[in-house]
């Protein structure tokens, strides 16, 4: 892919201030400063990566699986101090790298884990090295509070040992000069205090040639001395012998610490260049979050389809005031290879032209974008872009002159793999000329098979958009009555100016309107005013083909209501039919048993009733067994199945074979009697009172009411509605 995305093209799209706000969401310094840096992508797999990488960071948001925390503290400056031979860090910073370390090998096991939800990322995490030696070197010597541990080593376990020892000796050689001093009465009322971080004697100035010791200084007065007690001077020059023998073997201790991790510096750069990818990857997802970005499908057909595009900076800023923006759908293709939109000022042309190249820009700099899913585009090697007034002070060169360049520019660079943007195109001269000059840049734009939009005003280039077979006129919509801007995109039409519209909108007397209609050529008014004419009937129609459709989705939504409505109803009488035939079972059931027991309440016969009833239950086990029998079990039982099932083959082909002589006789005997029963089926009319049965149903109901083909049948307990073709007569209704 070649690099033609220039830093002009990324300016006039605003695509800095994009940046900014994703910067928002960074968690890190090196990340903000990362996102700063981010360009378009030139090698189209690593786009399709970074794609991946935010979109399932994206995804995480809506699923159990967060994505762990992976804050981290710069170390940059700790690690190139750690790769100087023979140099150490301080403990802080020793404890910051183990904390990067801990933090990348936790992503790396969650994204092992979750290889399936986050294939790109786990891809990702595996070119880091696995390894807990630097946390756990690290840990082994220095505590959580950042101090070294007294068994870092044999010595500062013994100067540390020491130290306490010395400790507990100044403070009783302290504790005995105070007794004695407070005895003799020595001392000033607060009898002790702290000079230089050591205890001293509160002396009174008259004792104080009594008190032995080092005067460290005295109150402001001039009545008290602080003294050091002799016996306390000893120790403390021991002491501090010993703090430095302390500082001098940890400054050993981390230097011994920094030589053995110094092989690892190579991995601990990777550990910082995947943290701050991760955390700009990170903000590209918070941000798509925010604007309601989405992936598009990237297509290797040639083909821009945005649906439903927002320009992202607009929405932001409409959010914030509380305004709807509204979203433009779009597309470029062979078949309409450029697009010119044309129509008056301020009516959302060049905000639609910019939606477009920044959306773009966004998605091939790895950034998710505001549209419909469903949407899709193309990379493309170049994005040429000329748009707003780009005079020049520094070269001295008009607009006009300017643009001439960055036509040039164009006409050298564009080819089939372009898009380009150009906001009033052809401005900046005569108009006559100008716009001659903008045909002529047009057609070589169109013959080179590049992809592009312009916006102008000139009525010469709205001709040779419908000229031309794969160019396409496009108007930004206006309310006619009001002259305000719809800001919905319309292709297919040229818009026109309304400059006299807008004019007489903003106060200017009818008699000067007048006037100018004069000074312009008649073709021309009459070419604004009947584009003028076309675009308010188009409105008119759009209008009303929105209601239209709009009544149509509210129909069909009703229609759908009482579709389903009819499905539930229809639900629960199938279940009520389902616990109609129940409930009948059992009480065939009941009025059996009754029986029996009645029988029994009058003989008082119980072998009687224990026949009868074991006859009963074997009549029934017979009916089920029929009904479902059962399977063999045992090896046995399947040999004897086996057999049985052979013997009853046998049996049918032999009675297949003696009825097969009969069959045609039968046939056409059952064919006959079907036809009559049939027949007789078809002439009855059913009628109120008759009793029938749902077609491959046991429960009996009466016919209440007869609705053309409808049928409401009565069941006792519940009614039920059906057609005519779904019942069986059982008796027809006495006369």
């Amino acid at each position: 892919m070649n690099k033609n995305i220039s830093e002009k093209t990324l300016q006039d799209l605003e695509f800095s201030t994009v940046l900014q706000h994703m910067s928002e969401f960074c968690i890190s310094g090196l990340g903000k400063e990362k996102v700063f840096e981010i360009k378009p992508i030139q090698n189209k797999k690593e786009l399709f990566k970074e794609l991946d990488l935010v979109n399932e960071y994206l995804s995480s948001f809506q699923s159990e699986n967060r994505i762990p925390n992976h804050g981290f503290d710069n170390i940059i400056n700790s690690v190139k101090r750690l790769a100087i031979e023979n140099s150490f860090i301080e403990t802080d910073a020793f404890l910051k790298i183990a904390t990067t370390s801990l933090t990348v090998n936790e992503l790396i096991k969650f994204f092992k884990k979750l290889q399936v939800q986050f294939p790109t990322f786990f891809a990702l995490s595996q070119k880091i090295e696995f390894i807990t030696y630097v946390d756990d070197e690290i840990k082994k010597i220095i505590d959580i509070s950042g101090e070294v541990k007294n068994n870092a080593s044999s010595a500062l376990k013994q100067i540390r040992r020491d130290i306490n020892n010395i400790r507990g000796k100044i403070g009783a050689s302290f504790s005995s000069a105070l007794s004695k001093a407070i005895s003799a009465g020595y001392l000033d009322d607060i009898k002790e205090t702290v000079v230089d971080n050591q205890r001293v004697l509160a002396v009174s100035a008259m004792h104080r040639r009594k008190i032995s010791g080092s005067l460290l200084g005295s109150s402001k007065s001039g009545n008290i001395v602080y003294i050091a007690p002799q016996a306390t001077l000893a120790y403390s020059r021991e002491y501090q012998n010993l703090i430095y023998e302390e500082k001098q073997e940890v400054v050993k201790i981390l230097r011994d610490l920094a030589t053995t991790i110094r092989p690892l510096v190579p991995l601990l750069e990777d550990y910082i260049e995947f943290l701050i990818h991760m955390d700009t990857i990170g903000a590209k997802a918070k941000y798509a979050k925010e604007i309601n970005a989405v992936l598009p499908k990237i297509s290797r057909e040639k083909r821009i389809f945005f649906k439903n595009a927002y320009h992202p900076i607009l929405w932001r800023k409409n959010f914030t005031q509380k305004i709807h923006t509204v979203a433009q759908s779009i597309e470029l293709n062979e078949k309409q290879q450029i697009i010119v939109i044309s129509g008056p000022n301020a009516g959302g042309k060049s905000i639609t032209l910019k939606t477009i190249g920044l959306l773009q820009i966004m998605l091939q700099s790895g950034i998710l974008i505001p549209v419909d899913e469903r949407s899709e585009t193309y990379i493309f090697d170049t994005i040429l872009t000329d748009i707003g007034d780009n005079q020049s002070i520094e070269n001295q060169l008009s607009t006009y002159s300017y643009r001439l360049k960055n036509m040039r520019y164009f006409l050298r660079t564009c080819n089939e793999n372009t898009l380009f943007l150009i906001d009033e195109f052809g401005t900046g001269s005569d108009p006559e000329l100008g716009g001659a000059l903008a045909e002529i840049f047009l057609e070589e734009f169109y013959y080179k098979k590049a992809f592009g939009i312009i916006t102008t005003h000139y009525s010469n280039l709205k001709v040779l958009a419908n000229e031309l077979e794969n160019v396409t006129n496009a108007n930004m919509q206006f309310d006619e009555r009001t002259l305000e801007p719809l800001y919905r995109l319309f292709v297919g039409q040229a818009g026109s100016s309304f400059t006299f519209e807008v004019a007489q909108k903003n106060g200017i007397p009818y008699s000067i309107i007048n006037k100018a209609k004069k000074r312009v050529e008649t073709e021309k008014v009459r070419l604004d005013k009947t584009i003028s004419k076309l675009q308010k009937e188009r409105n008119t129609l759009q209008k009303r083909s929105d209601n239209l459709e709009k009544q149509q989705v509210q129909g069909q939504e009703h229609l759908d209501n009482l579709q389903e409505k009819e499905q539930r109803i229809q639900d629960k009488l199938s279940g009520f039919q389902e616990l109609y035939d129940k409930n009948q079972k059992m009480l065939s059931l009941g009025r059996k048993t009754n029986e029996l027991l009645n029988k029994y309440f009058q003989t008082n016969n119980k072998k009687e009733l224990n026949s009868n009833f074991n006859k009963w239950v074997s009549d029934e086990k017979v009916k089920h067994l029929k009904k479902n029998p059962d399977a063999p079990k045992t090896k046995s039982q399947k040999q004897k199945a086996k057999i049985v099932e052979k013997q009853i083959e046998a049996v049918i082909q032999k009675v297949e074979k003696e009825v097969l002589e009969k069959v045609i006789e039968v046939r056409k005997e059952k064919k006959i009697e079907a036809a009559k029963v049939a027949k007789e089926k078809s002439l009855y009319i059913y009628k109120v009172n008759d009793k029938v049965r749902i077609k491959d149903s046991n429960s009996v109901g009466t016919i209440d009411k007869i609705d053309r083909k409808s049928v409401t049948i009565n069941y006792g307990f519940f009614t039920t509605k059906t057609s005519v073709e779904k019942l069986e007569l059982v008796q027809q209704a006495k006369k």
